[in-house]
């Protein structure tokens, strides 16, 4: 019996000693396009870490795709912040 808790004890500490990310994390974040200039403001999904450097690398490509520059991002949090940013998002909001 002492065999098996010290495995069991050493892979449940491995377990909740590793970090976590966020599973719901969001960012919002202004963008633009040229040529006529046209300017939004977003609210988009951020996977992996909740970091405003994640987001920005995220919705750098995400935008591109779409020719639209990201200008910054806002600031990122979690669900809690959503509804209070869906109005102003518009139809930018869960959009990229």
């Amino acid at each position: 019996m002492k065999h098996i808790r010290l495995p069991l004890f050493a892979a449940l500490l491995v377990a909740f000693s590793t970090p976590t990310f966020a599973a719901d994390c969001y960012a919002d974040y202004k963008a633009k396009q040229d040529n006529p200039l046209r300017l939004h403001y977003g609210v988009a999904e951020i996977s992996g870490a909740c970091s405003k450097a994640s987001a920005r690398a995220q919705l750098t490509q995400r935008l591109g795709a779409q020719n639209w520059k990201l200008l910054n991002v806002v600031s990122v949090f979690g669900p809690e912040g959503l509804a209070k940013r869906k109005d102003s998002a518009g139809s930018n909001f869960l959009r990229f």
